[in-house]
């Protein structure tokens, strides 16, 4: 049995010298504790080797602005009558006088031999001049490469008088939150201005594109920063600083960067060809929600459910149908509708990529060669086969919704086209699943849970089948009077 001391009459001097020994003992045997990481305590020999690289955008653009200042309403015949009509037509005219515009960003050089300097798009859009403003008091003009406003990056050109300061871009994907960086621009037009921060977050979707993937940084950015270079610590660019939000139109610490990843593969494309060439699926895609992902057996909301597929396009020749949910596209996870398209756009023009996709609860694996976005008609849609023509329509109801086969009447009626087929919403009961989620008097109802239906029988009959799976909601895959498709969860309703 170990040794004991009475807690009362033990020596304090001995106490104190046995507590000290194990503290001592203690402290000897511990590893020492990690340096706490921390940024940079300052960073002017990056920032002096990286200004110089760093261009003032301006612009400037004719525009003619007609002030149509209305004219007062005074009695006929009124002697201010004559008064007004000649001052307010002088006031008009005055107002249709071209005027030039300017404005001011900025830019970097990435190639200082060939005089290649990156910038957004926003920021030369529909300007008659571009000149390009350097450290040193160069001013140079510039020649517009190309531009993709879908990701808001434009490539400019100059004849440099002898080889200029450039930069590299870095990894993006590298990135992670907490990582320092620092952007360098020309906020309110005061040019060459350095600021530091984080990465606040990654993957942002700000709704300003289709491929948004965007670094937050909490480095002001103000106007006249957007299409300055974002670096890393290494002093390579890993953004190109786009957006703000701002109710006052300052930095309040939320600005986004366009990731270097994104940037290059775009830039790239305008250098070369002077335009983006993007991969094409020829899909219609929405996003799984939940109720979506519980009608289909899913464990998860997770990647992009094909709303519809394009005639003609890459996904109908491979046999992909409306329906089917993307899981993985060319090796790589689909984690939300969002991430598709990007995937797609990146990905090379005529490559065979292997698509997964759940299709009646089960993964199958469909190959498909990718076209090109540019040249596809995105406006053709498919309609869905079946249904056929009766005298008398039949007619059902169920989960708040009165049914019918489509007639010619009822086609006229509700203005839908010949090739939309499917069994017809004559009425939605106020208050039901159905009204919640829009559905509405002229919807056409082509699929109920991945199934074709033709007549109200095979709704109310695909219905029940879920009841007895005891399935929480129907996924309905509707069509409008155009034929667009749509897949909408209506909960079952006992």
């Amino acid at each position: 049995m170990a040794n004991s001391f009475p807690a009362a009459g033990f020596p304090r001097r001995l106490a104190a010298a046995a507590v000290a020994c194990v503290i001592t003992a203690s402290l000897a045997v511990m590893p020492p504790a990690p340096a706490l990481a921390h940024g940079p305590d300052s960073v002017p020999d990056l920032a002096e080797r990286l200004l110089d690289a760093v261009v003032n955008i301006s612009t400037a653009q004719t525009v003619t602005a007609r002030r149509s200042v209305p004219l007062p309403q005074v009695p006929e015949g009124s002697p201010f009558q004559e008064f007004f009509d000649e001052f307010f037509n002088r006031e008009n005219q005055n107002g249709d006088q071209p005027r030039r515009v300017q404005s001011l960003g900025s830019g970097f050089v990435i190639d200082g031999t060939k005089g290649i300097i990156v910038t957004n798009n926003h920021v030369i859009d529909g300007a008659d001049e571009v000149t390009v403003n350097f450290n040193d008091g160069t001013k140079l003009p510039a020649e517009v490469l190309g531009t993709d406003p879908k990701t808001d990056i434009a490539v400019l050109k100059i004849e440099p008088e002898r080889p200029m300061p450039d930069v590299d871009f870095g990894d993006s994907e590298s990135l992670r939150v907490g990582d320092w960086v620092m952007a360098i621009g020309n906020p309110f037009g005061l040019g060459g201005t350095v600021t530091t921060g984080i990465v606040s977050a990654r993957n942002r979707d700000i709704n300003s594109g289709p491929y948004d993937n965007y670094i937050q940084t909490d480095a002001s950015i103000n106007r006249g920063n957007s299409g300055g270079p974002l670096f890393n610590q290494d002093g390579e660019v890993i953004g190109i600083n786009t957006a703000i939000i701002s109710p006052s139109g300052g930095s309040i610490g939320i600005g986004f960067a366009i990731p270097s990843q994104t940037a290059m593969r775009v830039i790239d494309q305008l250098r070369e060809f002077g335009e983006t060439r993007r991969g094409w699926l020829g899909v219609r895609i929405q996003q799984v929600t939940d109720e979506i992902a519980e009608s289909l057996g899913m464990k998860s909301a997770e990647g992009a459910l094909v709303a519809g597929v394009t005639e003609g396009g890459p996904a109908a020749a491979a046999g992909l149908e409306p329906g089917d949910v993307i899981l993985r596209f060319d090796g790589r996870d689909v984690p939300a509708m969002r991430d598709l398209p990007r995937m797609v756009a990146d990905t090379a023009i005529g490559k065979q990529v292997e698509v997964i996709v759940l299709r009646k609860g089960e993964e199958i694996t469909v190959m498909v060669e990718l076209g090109r976005l540019e040249e596809a008609n995105l406006d053709e849609e498919v309609g869905a086969e079946g249904g056929k023509k009766q005298d008398e329509p039949e007619k059902d109801t169920v989960l708040g919704m009165e049914l019918s086969e489509l007639t010619d009447e009822l086609r006229k009626e509700h203005n839908i086209n010949e090739d939309v087929k499917g069994v017809l919403v004559t009425k939605v009961e106020p208050g039901t699943s159905a009204e919640e989620k829009r559905v509405q008097a002229g919807d056409v109802i082509v699929e109920v849970a991945q199934e074709p239906v033709s007549s109200p029988a095979d709704v109310v009959k695909q219905i029940d089948r879920l009841k007895q799976y005891d399935r929480k909601s129907a996924l309905l895959l509707l069509a409008n009077g155009r034929g667009e498709l749509r897949f909408v969860p209506v909960r079952v309703e006992d």
